[in-house]
């Protein structure tokens, strides 16, 4: 059985800025921003929330069917997918778009400033969950407007359970969209700042959005993550890490795992934490798709920073 991943397919454009933009982004002058950074590192990675979680979730020895739409200079990417060995059964060439682009600028303390060109991911909606056979779970990442929407409408048409994950695209909804999607979606994962957005636009707090689904996972960086579920909060800890690289991709790596864990029918101590772990994992690698631990390696360290097999 297979995870249908709905989302984006981009290429990471990735700047580091060796200083910390707090010190040159004046809080009295918020409203009038005009700063330019140096920025002497520069790459070009493969991102985008579905081909991340995609990633990440054949890492763990998962199934993966990425559903995005993407440009005429989606060919290196493609040769990656096949590399990795992951479906590009659901991905729909546009040509007269780009793939979808991000500029990444990430500072000292970990903070980013993206700006991010959605190109042919405008046209999500072309693709129909109903295309898809052999599916047990999906995940509606950021992704066009359109296409968010819709695939959640074809999830429950479909009856299958999905994760609601509006990332960076939170913005594109209003409090109505994302009330219809809560109560659409089976599981809701959100950081702690989208979180506190997600409160704000739908008016409800995080026990009530926790009470339209069957579980809400909230995460909290270096401080772990809440799960809510119908039986009460589970504190989940981080991993621990041997350094900070890049946190680049991070949660759509701890996407992957809450998609491995709901697959397997692991309860949510267990998924919380594999969760956990891919998402320190990939934060020691620069980029969203440079980690390659083997299955066996993902297990060992499972143990060492949890006491128990995974």
């Amino acid at each position: 059985m297979s995870a249908l991943i709905c989302g984006s397919y981009a290429y990471d454009t990735i700047m580091v800025f060796p200083d910390r933009f707090k010190n040159h982004i004046l809080p009295e002058k918020v409203h009038m921003i005009n700063v330019s950074f140096l920025v002497p590192g520069m790459r070009r990675e493969f991102g985008g929330c579905a081909g991340n979680i995609a990633y990440n979730l054949k890492l763990l020895g998962g199934d993966p069917l990425p559903m995005a739409t993407v440009g005429a200079d989606f060919d290196p990417y493609a040769e990656w997918m096949d590399k990795c060995g992951i479906s590009q059964k659901h991905i729909t060439v546009v040509p007269e778009h780009y793939t979808g682009q991000a500029f990444i600028t990430t500072d000292q303390d970990d903070n980013q400033i993206t700006a991010f060109h959605p190109g042919a991911m405008g046209e999500s909606h072309r693709n129909k969950v109903s295309d898809a056979s052999g599916v047990k779970i999906g995940i509606v990442s950021p992704d066009g407007r359109d296409g968010m929407i819709q695939h959640a409408e074809q999830f429950v048409e479909a009856g299958i359970p999905f994760i609601f994950d509006p990332g960076q695209g939170m913005p594109m909804f209003g409090g109505d969209d994302l009330r219809r999607f809560v109560e659409q979606a089976t599981y809701v994962t959100l950081n702690d700042y989208e979180a506190q957005l997600m409160s704000e636009r739908t008016g409800w707090s995080h026990e009530e959005l926790a009470s339209h689904v069957d579980t809400l996972i909230i995460t909290r960086g270096g401080e772990g993550s809440d799960i809510y579920t119908k039986h009460g909060k589970i504190q989940v800890p981080t991993a621990p890490i041997a350094g900070i690289k890049d946190p680049t991709g991070c949660g759509d790596a701890y996407r992957a795992g809450l998609l491995w864990g709901l697959m397997n029918d692991l309860d949510w101590e267990t998924t919380g934490r594999i969760a956990s772990l891919m998402g320190a994992i990939k934060i020691e690698q620069v980029g969203p798709q440079n980690h390659a631990p083997s299955r066996a390696d993902i297990e060992a360290r499972f143990k060492e920073a949890f006491g128990r097999e995974m």
